[in-house]
């Protein structure tokens, strides 16, 4: 079953009456489970894709289809269901509050649930125990390691229970073994949960990791066939 339908999706920035496509009529069909990795170079449009996907930023043209609906023609209270609880994001900095502990810092997305969480406390407990954290509850930010916030910043996007989780370079200023702890911990949990995955990243090396390769340049896409690795 289609899980994400990308349909003829455009995004353009005008500057100066001069409009610059961004994202330019991509269309992609992700099914329920994928693990799907985007490259290209800074500029490229990855970022902005992947803004439109989550609900965060309006395309000019073109549709998300999510199990069928139009995200876009959601209205308002619909649309931030959609961002809050269907989808989890991890930014490319752990972006934690640092006046907040790890415990608090898990609870912050479930304040936005329009669904709930319930058992907010054995939720939290789970994924800290997942991403191998589960006696840094108390501790704050500046306490743990690069590698460390960015698991918790892992553990925070699966708060809510999401159904797809968008990555924007989630590995982009750790060392090469943490880089690749991140990378393994992110394919179980797209193994283990069936959760859909689509990561950006520049690192082609890291993208092999991901059961499907996708390229953007100038705000077009393209598959690269071959040398993926099945999950």
């Amino acid at each position: 079953m289609t899980h994400l339908e990308i349909k003829e999706l455009s995004k353009v920035y005008f500057i100066e009456d001069k409009g610059i496509k961004a994202v330019d009529r991509v269309s992609l069909r992700i099914d329920k489970g994928d693990f799907i990795s985007i490259i290209g170079h800074s500029g490229s449009g990855k970022t902005t894709l992947l803004s439109i996907i989550g609900g965060i930023l309006r395309p000019s043209s073109g549709n998300i289809l999510f199990n069928g609906d139009d995200v876009y023609r959601f209205d308002e209270n619909r649309l931030s269901e959609y961002r809050a609880d269907r989808i989890g994001y991890i930014f490319q900095f752990a972006s934690l509050l640092p006046v907040l502990t790890v415990r608090e810092n898990l609870l912050l997305p479930t304040i936005f649930s329009t669904n709930g969480v319930h058992n907010k406390e054995k939720v939290l407990d789970e994924y800290l125990g997942m991403v191998g954290l589960g006696d840094k509850k108390n501790a704050y930010p500046s306490q743990l390691s690069g590698g460390q916030q960015r698991r918790v910043a892992i553990a925070r996007a699966l708060m809510n229970d999401p159904e797809i989780i968008l990555g924007d370079e989630p590995t982009g200023d750790l060392d090469e073994e943490t880089e690749q702890d991140i990378m393994d911990l992110l394919k179980k949990i797209n193994l283990e949960r069936n959760i859909t995955l689509i990561l950006v990243t520049h690192d082609t090396g890291l993208a092999k990791d991901a059961a499907r390769r996708l390229r953007m340049d100038h705000g077009k896409m393209e598959e690269i066939r071959g040398n993926g690795r099945n999950k």
